[in-house]
């Protein structure tokens, strides 16, 4: 079912129209994809080539991150983005050999099973105060109870206000995910990106921040207002891998705002 669905997706990934039309938001397409392991190394090399000749630009331009932890440790995950709805619909007809090309270089290779979706950009919950190079990732996936949507983004805004002023030079972005699921959990992404696994070990004082931005006894409101439209978190962490992409880590933070 999974490589069904692959094949489907990969239907709508070459050449997205690059016009977005005033208003409109940008989403990330994520697919989880876990090789065969007898056959890695012919699996990277096939996936390596292949987002280097069809996914080097544009909203076409595709990322690849290696999962480290948790169910889905082991998987690698194949990003393309941001791009905005409106260019599915003008996109440019298949360029040759597309889809061959992965079918044969890259599919063939995966096991069945796997996940895919489309992540929503909030550029007004995020922080991209300079110009980065993409390294290591820790990413939040939380479980939003139904319903609440709107409350738990709201939540967010004073967690925001917090960062700016007490962790000015933090990269992170917030994502929700465009069709979710009640089963799967991964409604909504806070990703924090940084360069040094040393940054996992220190202790930021994140509870003491907020209280003395938001005033005392504010966090403790926050953690109670967050379980009432939460039901879970899934965290995880990922590497990008430079090699396996179709472009560079560099990241201009005018194109995160």
């Amino acid at each position: 079912m999974m490589k069904q669905t692959m094949i489907l997706l990969l239907l709508f990934l070459p050449l997205l129209a690059t016009a977005q039309a005033e208003g409109e938001y940008l989403v990330f397409e994520n697919v989880q994809l876990t090789p065969n392991p007898a056959h890695i190394t012919e699996f990277e090399a096939g996936l390596a080539a292949h987002n280097k000749k069809y996914h080097g630009e544009g909203p076409y331009a595709a990322r690849t991150y290696l999962i480290a932890n948790g169910p889905r440790s082991s998987s690698y995950l194949w990003v393309m983005g941001p791009f905005p709805w409106s260019s599915l619909d003008d996109r440019p007809a298949q360029p040759e050999g597309h889809d061959a090309d992965w079918n044969e270089n890259v599919h063939a290779y995966l096991m069945d099973g796997g996940e895919a979706s489309y992540l929503k950009f909030h550029p007004e919950l995020s922080h991209f105060p300079k110009d980065f190079t993409v390294n290591k990732l820790l990413v939040d996936f939380y479980d939003i109870k139904r319903f609440k949507s709107q409350e738990a983004r709201e939540l967010i805004k004073p967690i925001q206000k917090m960062m700016m002023e007490k962790f000015p030079d933090d990269t992170y972005g917030i994502y929700t995910n465009e069709f979710p699921s009640t089963k799967d959990g991964l409604d909504m992404a806070f990703i924090s990106f940084f360069e040094k696994s040393a940054w996992l070990g220190e202790d930021p004082g994140f509870a003491e921040k907020y209280n003395e931005v938001h005033g005392e006894g504010s966090f403790e409101k926050f953690l109670t207002d967050w379980e009432a439209v939460t039901d879970g978190v899934q965290t995880e962490l990922w590497t990008f891998l430079p090699d396996l992409s179709g472009v560079s880590g560099e990241v201009p933070a005018a194109e995160r705002q």
